[in-house]
């Protein structure tokens, strides 16, 4: 068998660990689909003493990881310290630009630098692996990349961010508010204790950005996305989807037409008979639409440390055979600049929620202020009576653009009996 693939890991956290230990217990057939042994041989990490089920006593020990870089000994880097900035965006750039490939599980640095990254992976001829960034043990990167090179890919679309997906389940299956949930999600270890990342989308922005960049042969630009997360979201719109026969999803969906590109992260409303509808807790889903395959639907674990340890090892097994396609899928120069549309030229279908008082007029004022946007109603839900209150009231609207949506909720919000901001959630029949 040839000369053993040595491996340097920077961080030893879930990741990292998890990817050590994944080539240990699996060793053997990991050696025969690569062809060669893959052999951890140095680590860095900030904390030495801690136990992390691992024997490092025979491993080189690099305080200074990016210092490091360069080393001879290590064939392959792979960056699990995490973050856009600092230490693990300084250690990839040292690393490529040492003429050594990377693997990294970092959507943040890839979607804010991937652009870079990716001209110096170029430049110096090393493959620069990123499987784990997307979806976790979802292969995503493959299929966009590699199974499906020959089609025009017209939309790719997933839950990306599983803590959401847990929050919205256990929301609709639990009938529990917002706040409660996340605080468990938290206690079970599924949010941070600060969320923002995960609640306002940003994470799922991330890993769309990267996916758009694949499947429409672009430089990633993380700038182009409108982002919004699901904070807003309450048990009064989990409920009425679920009488209006849809379920609440945040999803990415990046879109190309001969207008452009474009590239969000919402929350969905989708059929319930959807199949990403079905996709729950943790799990995340990816859905990609060619013109040759048509659509295909990829669902699985999106986080923790064996799903984010088997993409990074098989990143891993590809280098060791040599095997490495351009970051986005086509050389720097084969990119193309196809122009990127912004959010108020998109047009859907929508869901509205109002707090109104209960008295007469209120919907024709309502009904009135849509009419003036050219707005067509689809259906509309109030139930119960709160003579001395406010009560809900749903409308569904046919497509229309977002400006005249944008321009409809001011004017909603500003009316007398409306009593709260209004909610609007986009429908998509994925």
């Amino acid at each position: 068998m040839s000369k053993p693939l040595s491996v340097g890991i920077a961080g030893l956290g879930t990741v990292g660990a998890g990817v050590a230990k994944l080539l240990r217990d699996n060793a053997g057939i990991i050696a025969a689909r690569a062809g060669r042994p893959i052999v951890v041989t140095a680590v860095s990490s900030r904390d030495r003493a801690k136990d992390r089920g691992l024997a490092m006593a025979a491993l080189r020990w690099h305080e200074d990881a990016v210092a490091r870089a360069p080393d001879a000994a290590v064939d392959v880097v792979v960056e699990a310290i995490g973050g856009s900035e600092g230490p693990a965006r300084s250690l990839v750039e040292a690393t490529l630009a040492a003429g050594k490939p990377v693997v990294t599980a970092n959507k943040a640095l890839l979607a804010l630098h991937g652009r870079a990254l990716a001209a110096l992976a170029e430049q110096h001829g090393v493959a620069l692996g990123f499987e784990a960034a997307v979806a976790g043990g979802i292969p995503a990167i493959k299929a966009l990349r590699e199974g499906l090179a020959a089609n025009q890919i017209r939309r790719v679309a997933g839950i990306l961010n599983g803590t959401c997906n847990y929050i919205l389940t256990e929301m609709r299956v639990r009938g529990l508010p917002f706040a409660e949930v996340l605080h468990q999600a938290q206690a079970l270890g599924y949010a941070e204790a600060d969320p923002s990342f995960d609640i306002d989308g940003v994470d799922a922005a991330h890993k769309l950005a990267i996916l758009a960049a694949l499947a429409f042969n672009r430089p990633v630009d993380f700038s182009e996305l409108h982002v919004e997360g699901i904070r807003d979201i309450s048990a009064v719109d989990i409920a009425m989807a679920e009488a209006l026969g849809y379920r609440i999803k945040l999803l990415g969906i990046a879109e190309r037409t001969d207008a452009g590109v474009s590239a969000r992260v919402h929350p969905c409303m989708v059929p319930v008979d959807a199949p990403i509808a079905r996709v729950d807790g943790v799990f995340n889903a990816v859905v990609a639409e060619g013109d040759a395959v048509g659509r295909v639907m990829l669902e699985g674990r999106g986080a923790g440390a064996g799903p984010t340890a088997s993409a990074v090892v098989a990143d891993l097994i590809d280098i060791a055979r040599g095997r490495f396609s351009p970051v986005w899928g086509a050389d720097t120069a084969a990119l193309n600049a196809a122009v990127a549309l912004p959010m108020h030229q998109h047009r859907g279908a929508y869901y509205l929620r109002l707090m109104v008082l209960d008295r007469p007029g209120v919907i024709a004022d309502v009904t009135a202020v849509l009419r003036d946007a050219a707005i067509s109603l689809e259906s509309m839900l109030q139930r119960g009576r709160a003579p001395a209150g406010a009560v809900p009231v749903v409308l569904t609207t046919h497509e229309c653009g977002e400006a005249a949506m944008q321009a409809a909720l001011a004017r909603l919000a500003a009316l007398d009996s409306v009593l709260e901001k209004p909610a609007l959630i986009r429908i998509e029949t994925l």
